[in-house]
């Protein structure tokens, strides 16, 4: 396959590198040292100039190309290269973006901004610091279709009311499919007569509010009363703030711009907003550290200022620490140093890149339980098995032990049932024995 990657920054050059060995790769970039320097580290063509002129994509060949992948530090030229791009062949197109507003026009409308998948910088880093914060029944946890479904395991207590309870009957949630069920390490797909027993672990897959509702039943906690800091109102540490109210939280925010506090302020309907200087060796003074369960620290193109937030924050007994750093060489660093999650967005972005090259239609996925089942979020074309037929009906074409958990449609969830159309561009989230995916990913 023959990809062109435009941009030779740290996404770039590591998808480049992930992809060099097995791929015709070319890259593309407006600086001539970072060119020269990769040209001569990997096995690739380069090319020095603006990625998204004709001219520089002709010269790059975009005439055979398979795929293209839009990396650089601007959003919009990264859209617009995709643009371009596709009126002059038909490759398909990869974005890199840091703004949610182009992911939210993209995931709602069809063929926009010439894109087949656009890879959020901010999302990914965003699910992964909040991760299942406010989630404490969840012994693991995942996000599918940009947020829009949320996958988690629960442990069921002998205590709980789901104890002795048929799938059938314990389904009594808005949108949430009751994919599997682990019973002594052993992996169930269930049915609708499937009883649930005390110490089974429950995967489920839905809409946030209904994973939520039922992770709130099965904790011993209420999630709202879980304190979270968030150092620093960037764009990831309003998203992050946003996606904590959705989950019942009431989360704090240190912005020191007064003018950015105050419009975070206006914005956030749930989130306390201080104007205070999260940089300072005594922040965390001010704010009660020891009634603070989580700090997020998410200033700007701060890595060290994050690592130093996250570090004190730990050092005065928070629980858990999460720091945002720009270089993905930091990651390790930081969590020896004893933060204890250490996210780089480059890396993040990357690693999907580089799954969605190796597939292009899967676009997530996620190991379960003793990796004896997997869940895969895969993008319905006119050749998928169940393109243009009710579930009840394409199920059957499946090998046993799949479960269709959710399906987005244009950026808007829909719940599976046996008579809902799945449609060509629909993003379905399927549930598989670990030893029967790669059938599956054929049939879907």
């Amino acid at each position: 396959m023959r990809v062109i990657i435009a941009g030779a920054g740290q996404v770039g050059r590591r998808v480049a590198a992930k992809l060099d060995a097995t791929h015709d790769v070319v890259v593309i970039d407006t600086d001539a040292d970072r060119i020269d320097g990769l040209g001569y580290e990997l096995d690739v063509l380069t090319v020095l100039g603006d990625s998204s002129t004709i001219g520089t994509l002709q010269e790059a060949g975009i005439a055979d190309t398979d795929l293209l992948i839009a990396s650089t530090d601007s959003d919009e030229i990264n859209i617009l290269t995709c643009e371009t791009a596709k009126a002059l062949s038909d490759v398909t197109t990869v974005a890199r973006v840091r703004s949610l507003k182009y992911i939210e026009t993209w995931d709602r409308a069809d063929d926009v901004f010439g894109v087949d998948l656009m890879v959020g910088t901010n999302l990914l880093t965003i699910g992964t610091a909040v991760g299942g914060t406010g989630l404490e029944a969840a012994s693991s946890f995942d996000v599918f279709a940009g947020g829009t479904v949320h996958i988690a395991e629960f442990q069921v207590d002998p205590e709980s009311s789901l104890v002795g309870l048929t799938v059938e009957a314990a389904d009594r949630y808005e949108a949430l499919t009751f994919g599997a069920l682990v019973r002594s390490g052993t992996t169930i797909i269930p049915t609708g007569s499937t009883r649930i027993e005390a110490g089974d672990g429950i995967i489920v897959i839905g809409k946030p509010e209904s994973v939520h509702t039922l992770g709130t039943e099965l904790s011993n906690r209420d999630p709202a009363t879980q304190n979270v800091l968030i150092v620093g109102g960037s764009d990831v540490g309003y998203h992050t703030a946003r996606l904590l109210e959705e989950r019942g939280l009431r989360p704090h925010l240190l912005e020191a711009d007064p003018d950015r506090a105050r419009e975070l302020s206006e914005r956030l309907s749930t989130t306390t907003v201080r104007n205070t200087d999260p940089t300072t060796r005594d922040f965390l003074e001010t704010e009660r550290a020891a009634d603070i369960d989580v700090v997020v620290a998410a200033l700007d193109r701060d890595s060290e200022a994050n690592l130093l937030a996250a570090l004190q924050a730990k050092r005065m007994g928070v629980d858990r620490s999460v720091a945002i750093v720009d270089h993905g060489e930091y990651v390790d660093l930081f969590e020896e140093a004893g933060v204890d999650v250490a996210v780089n967005p480059r890396r993040a972005t990357a690693e999907e890149i580089i799954e969605f090259a190796r597939d292009q239609n899967t676009q997530n996925v996620a190991l379960l339980e003793n990796n004896q089942a997997e869940v895969i979020e895969i993008r319905i074309d006119t050749e998928s098995t169940p393109a243009g037929r009710p579930i009840a009906e394409a199920i059957a074409d499946f090998p046993p032990g799949v479960v269709i958990g959710a399906i987005t449609r244009n950026g808007s969830f829909l719940m599976p049932r046996g008579d809902t159309v799945v449609k060509p561009g629909d993003h379905a989230v399927v549930l598989a024995d670990s030893d029967r995916i790669e059938e599956v990913t054929q049939l879907l």
